[in-house]
Formats: C-alpha cells, structure tokens, sequence
C-alpha cells in the first residue's frame, strides 16, 4: 500500500552547504575576494567624478564661483543728493517704459496707464517696489524708495494723472 516511513537520521539536518575543502574555497573566494573589488570599484566611481570639466582652466575659480555668498551688502551715502523724479525714471524705468518691453505700460500712454492711476499712488509704489509681472522689485536696488516713488510719480503724471510729489523722508536724528 504505502511506502513504509524511512527513518532519517538526524545528522543530515546538522549539516551545511559545504561538505568539501573545493566548496570551502570557492565560498571564501566570493565571500571576501568579490566585496573587496566591488569595493575598489565603487571608490573609483565616486572619484571619478570629481575631475574638472572639458575646458574647465582654472578649477579653484570655478569651484569659488560655485560657492560664493548668495548675497551682497552695497553701502550707499545716505546724505547723497537724492535723484529727481525725471532722473529716476531715466536710471531705473526708462529702459522698459520707454519701448513697452515684455508689458510694461509705455511712458506717456494714458490709455494704458489710466486703469493703474485709479488704483492710487500706494498700490503703484507697492508695485514698483516689490514687482508685479514681469517687473522685477526696484526695492533695495542703487536707489531708496522715495527716489523710486518720485520716479513713479513723474510716470504717472505724464500720463495725465495728478499725484503729489512723495514727501522726503526725515534724517535720522544724530546720536
């Protein structure tokens, strides 16, 4: 009817996968031979990339470049002559008013500036300062923030509205 039920013995479940010294080499040689030149081979991936480029001439430049300060700190002469409104627009506006580049409301063009005006002086100057489209902010620039809102005042004049000029802000006072 059925086999009959073979005993095993107990000494087949207390042995390993190697049961000769050929097995017993082959086992070292991919336990520790393999990892040591996979090991060698990853280190002289990782180094590999660290070459300078293809026409790169002076590398430490480059790399000082790459890891300049994202910022500067310009020092300006508080007790300069502040600029006209007229001078203002000239050094910071006119380059894209004048011509209407990439949208920017042509100086002098009331039809264009009327809907600005009715929003008011502070929400141009707001504008001015912090950007708007493809206005970059003129806030913190080479001129203060009175000098662009006289800059914003003589725009928007010439173009028929009616703002007062900006009232010049106060010294601070001597300690």
């Amino acid at each position: 009817m059925s086999e009959p039920h073979k005993a095993t013995t107990h000494e087949e479940d207390h042995t390993g996968p190697i049961k000769n010294p050929k097995q017993l080499l082959v086992a070292v040689f991919f336990s520790f031979v393999i990892p040591v030149f996979i090991i060698i081979g990853l280190v002289y991936f990782v180094n590999s990339g660290h070459k300078p480029a293809a026409g790169s001439v002076n590398a430490e430049k480059a790399v000082a470049e790459r890891i300049q300060k994202v910022g500067s700190v310009a020092i300006l002469d508080a007790n300069r002559e502040m600029k006209s409104g007229p001078d203002a627009y000239k050094a910071q506006c006119a380059a894209c008013h004048d011509n209407g580049v990439a949208g920017a409301p042509k100086f002098g063009d009331a039809g264009v500036w009327a809907a600005r005006i009715k929003t008011g002086y502070d929400a141009l100057l707001n504008s001015a300062l912090k950007g708007k489209g493809n206005m970059g902010a003129q806030g913190g620039g080479e001129l203060s923030d009175y000098e662009i809102g006289r800059a914003v005042v003589h725009m928007v004049n010439s173009a028929g509205g009616k703002f007062a000029e900006p009232a010049k802000p106060e010294a601070p006072a001597a300690q």
